[in-house]
């Protein structure tokens, strides 16, 4: 507080030490207007001064949205509990600097800085302040073609801009999709295709942080690589649900897929509409992709369908039963064969021996006139019921069979009779 003097010489001493003492008591803001981009850092800087004799125990900063004299603020030292963004980087003596880290937009606003010495009337507190506003990157783009859509072959300008540029323009960084592309305050895409499209953004190069807002690049085009596939493969059976499936790369996507055949004479067939098409047999096919900007054709695809009867049920039973009947047939007419065989002639070996143990068996039955010499009964009142003659002789030669002509021991008679009134009785020879 000031003190006025009685008389002139006193008034302009005493206001000579008041003005110096007055101005002991001071915190000197170096900007009083600070802008910053959005997730940046920035300093306020400020040095402040008081008298020789005093010692500062406290430093404190406060937000106009704050009361700037009891609080809250957003740095006390006397306090440990401080959000990390805000840190002191001055001192006690003058010194009074503060670094905001990752700037919100709740920072932006007037910040004052207040100390505190071991004096009970040494209190300041700096009311002019430092005002803080914060704004974001921003991208203009610029169109040399024209507004619309964005079509292979044209051009597009990026531009990021800082509104805090005063005089000295700002470096920045460009990014895809995320990824760093190049530096500088304009992007020029010319000439461009498919691969331009994505996502882009911009930020101060010395704050790689500061992100600007994302501008989306979609570059239109017709179809291209447009190809046909066929499952399950080129050369298929018949009647094994094949499918062919048309497929296109295409911005927009393709709105209309054409199917066609081409005949012996190259003539072209239209033969149906979608993505994927069912064949009724083979030959050269191809597809028609088609969007807002165009259509493209894909190479010709041949297909070949391999053919084979269809066996139906009835188609099997008629060879079946037919078989079934022929192998009857036959296995009759064989063992009609073998009987007949068997009853006209004796069975042969490979072993040139004659029949062994043959037996020929008759059931003849004679009157009783009949000679008694070629039944073997020597009474009239015989009866002859049975008759049988073995053989147990080999095959031999003409010689052997001449002496043996006369021989009978190796033939056996068998003869059965039985009397007219009386039993049977069996005479051997």
């Amino acid at each position: 507080m000031c003190v006025e003097g009685r008389n002139l010489t006193w008034t302009l001493m005493l206001l000579f030490l008041t003005g110096a003492l007055c101005s002991q008591w001071k915190v000197n803001y170096h900007e009083q207007h600070i802008c910053a981009v959005k997730d940046s850092s920035v300093v306020i800087l400020c040095s402040f001064y008081y008298p020789d004799n005093l010692i500062v125990q406290s430093v404190i900063w406060g937000h106009e949205k704050y009361n700037i004299f009891d609080g809250p603020f957003i740095f006390d030292s006397k306090l440990n509990k401080t959000s990390l963004r805000f840190q002191y980087i001055g001192d006690t003596n003058h010194n009074c600097s503060l670094k905001i880290h990752q700037v919100e937009h709740n920072d932006t606003g007037k910040h004052t800085f207040r100390f505190t010495t071991n004096s009970n009337e040494g209190k300041w507190t700096g009311r002019v302040g430092s005002t803080l506003k914060v704004v974001d990157l921003s991208i203009s783009v610029t169109k040399p073609n024209g507004n619309g859509t964005t079509k292979e072959g044209d051009s597009v300008n990026l531009t990021c801009r800082n509104s805090c540029d005063g005089s000295k323009l700002s470096a920045f960084t460009w990014f895809k999709n995320g990824e760093p592309i190049t530096e500088g305050p304009t992007l020029y895409l010319s000439n461009m295709s498919s691969t331009n499209s994505g996502n882009y953004t911009c930020s101060l190069k010395t704050h790689t942080g500061t992100t600007s807002g994302v501008i989306h690049i979609d570059v239109e085009y017709g179809p291209k690589n447009t190809s046909v596939s066929v499952r399950p493969s080129m050369e298929a059976d018949a009647g094994s649900n094949i499918t062919l499936t048309c497929s296109s790369h295409a911005n927009p996507p393709v709105e209309n897929y054409t199917w066609f055949k081409m005949d012996d004479d190259d003539d072209i067939m239209d033969v149906g509409n979608g993505p994927v098409f069912v064949p009724g047999d083979g030959g050269q096919y191809l597809c028609s992709a088609t969007n807002k900007h165009g259509s493209q054709n894909s190479p010709v695809f041949p297909l070949k369908i391999k053919q084979y009867w269809t066996f139906t049920r009835d188609v099997l039973i008629i060879p079946i039963i037919a078989g079934v009947s022929v192998l009857l047939i036959v296995t009759t007419v064989i063992a009609i064969g073998k009987l007949k065989s068997k009853r006209t002639r004796a069975p042969e070996t490979d072993c040139e021996e004659d029949i062994q143990n043959t037996v020929y068996v008759n059931y003849p039955v004679f009157d009783n006139n009949q000679s008694q010499e070629r039944t073997g009964c020597e009474e009239q009142t015989l009866e002859l019921i049975y008759t049988a003659v073995d053989f147990h002789t080999k095959r031999k030669s003409n010689m052997e069979q001449q002496m043996a002509s006369h021989n009978d021991d190796e033939v056996v008679y068998s003869t059965v009779c039985r009397e007219l009134l009386n039993p049977s009785y069996v005479e051997t020879l």
